[in-house]
């Protein structure tokens, strides 16, 4: 009983943990980015110092330190400047950036931007400036968090797709089983019906009484059939829908209370599609059955069909209460229903009909609270 709750939960754990993970692993990242940043910034202060010792050193003094200190730096790109902002050199700059002067103004202007320059004293008011940017390792580093990210994004993606996709071939194997099941436990009687039929035939019954039972018998035999063909692909001939839409009409109308005034509106020509006559029968009845407890057994049903270049189109419309915008989709999903019996699974399974087995489209084309509701199907021609 609390599978699917524990499932949740578990679902929700994984995701929210995969998440808790991404958030600390970007933090310390951008921690260690930091870190390295400012590590990178002491590396220039100290060779900018060594600049201006350079600098101020005598001709016999021992720049051995100094000179290493200036020729270690074999990553980080420099842009050296004088007081008016002149380029006097450059290091670890490629040397194709080098040879353009617009490219490398471009790059000078986004050294300007990645970091402060560094000033160098050179004595007698000389000021020159060094400006530079992010190594490559750093330059990579940056970069990670994004990758990283998608990395996460995507897991936890693949994580909701699998319990979805579970879920939902549970729910097809149940419907399957279920289906399955009522049309065995429907067979049994079936067959015993029609031997009943055969013995009141032999016994000079009044025809009419054993002629309406075999209608009944037809009726169930075609139940049966319906509910044998879930979970399985059925048979797609192809079909009139107009003759088909008009078989269903007619079996409903004279079915259903005289309260309810039917019509019937279909272009004069057949319209070919690839249809399960059985299972589309199915959807109608589903429909109109809903459309009559909406008008609450009295109004005004309305089937029509139109066609564009592509698709045949179906509509069912009624007069009853109407359904409110932000149900147009829910009122597909199992167990959505608003009538005190009935489990909510008619429009359901009209849509599975529709759009799993026959490729088409079902969808509240319109409906307005206390005027009435228009359903449309909609299925490729041929």
């Amino acid at each position: 009983m609390h599978l699917p709750d524990e499932r949740n939960f578990n679902r929700w754990f994984i995701i929210i943990s995969c998440l808790a993970v991404i958030i600390l692993v970007l933090w310390n990242t951008s921690i260690f980015f930091q870190r390295l940043k400012e590590d990178e910034r002491a590396k220039m202060n100290i060779w900018a110092k060594a600049q201006e010792e350079l600098a101020h050193a005598p001709e016999d003094a021992d720049l051995d330190l100094v000179l290493e200190i200036l020729n270690n730096n074999t990553s980080i790109p420099i842009i050296h400047t004088n007081e008016h902002g002149e380029i006097e050199y450059t290091t670890n700059i490629d040397p194709e950036i080098l040879e353009d002067r617009e490219r490398l103004q471009d790059y000078f202007e986004d050294l300007r931007d990645e970091n402060e320059p560094i000033d160098i004293d050179l004595g007698d008011g000389q000021i020159q400036y060094v400006y530079y940017g992010n190594s490559p390792a750093l330059n990579k580093l940056k970069y990670y968090p994004i990758g990283l990210t998608l990395i996460g994004f995507l897991f936890v993606g693949v994580v909701y797709f699998f319990y979805t996709t579970t879920k939902s071939s549970e729910q097809n194997k149940l419907w399957a089983g279920m289906a399955k099941e009522t049309a065995h436990q429907i067979g049994t009687p079936l067959s015993s019906l029609i031997g009943w039929t055969e013995i009141l035939k032999a016994e000079n019954v009044n025809p009419s009484y054993v002629e309406e039972m075999e209608k009944d018998i037809e009726r169930l035999k075609t139940i049966t059939e319906r509910f044998s063909k879930i979970g399985s692909l059925p048979n797609l001939p192809e079909t009139d829908i107009v003759a088909a839409t008009r078989n269903s009409f007619e079996y409903l109308k004279a079915r259903s209370s005289t309260l309810i005034d039917f019509s019937l509106k279909t272009p004069r020509q057949p319209i070919y599609v690839n249809l399960n006559e059985q299972l589309y029968s199915w959807t109608i009845e589903n429909l109109v059955k809903n459309a009559i407890d909406a008008m609450r057994g009295k109004g005004s049903l309305r089937i029509e069909i139109k066609q564009d270049q592509k698709q045949a189109h179906i509509y069912i419309s009624d007069t009853g209460k109407g359904i409110e915008k932000n149900r147009f989709r829910s009122i597909f999903e199992p167990g959505q229903t608003s009538k005190k019996r009935g489990w909510g699974l008619g429009l359901s399974l009209a849509k599975r009909i529709i759009e799993e087995y026959h490729r088409g489209k079902i969808k509240v084309a319109k409906s307005e609270i206390n005027k009435g509701s228009t359903f449309q199907i909609s299925l490729k021609k041929v």
